[in-house]
């Protein structure tokens, strides 16, 4: 499933898995479509951004020891969930400052 959120200013599309973790991360239940009422955005942005910096403190897994160190090197670090909340994160600062609702729906 793809999400495509949107505001007044412009719209961003996600992977349904990224974006319903985030939602629920606003505190919203995660149903696709929904919205936030601008005068709700601040809240659910504070949420958000208390749920990625607890997600932050959580210690990566040591990599398997039986792999080479090669085979370490030349991986791609993995994209996190706080790094796919970024554009969202500006798409919601944007509306606040102009203060537009949040919508969303499939993509």
């Amino acid at each position: 499933m793809i999400v495509k959120f949107s505001t007044r200013a412009g719209a961003l599309t996600m992977h349904g898995d990224a974006a319903v973790a985030l939602l629920k991360s606003m505190g919203h239940s995660g149903t696709v479509p929904g919205a936030i009422l601008a005068a709700y955005l601040p809240a659910a942005l504070a949420s958000l951004r208390r749920a990625l910096e607890s997600q932050a403190q959580v210690v990566p897994v040591a990599p398997d020891a039986a792999e080479g160190d090669d085979e370490r090197e030349e991986r791609e670090p993995p994209v996190t969930l706080a790094m796919r909340a970024v554009p969202l994160i500006d798409m919601i600062e944007t509306a606040v400052a102009r203060g537009s609702d949040l919508m969303w729906e499939r993509g």
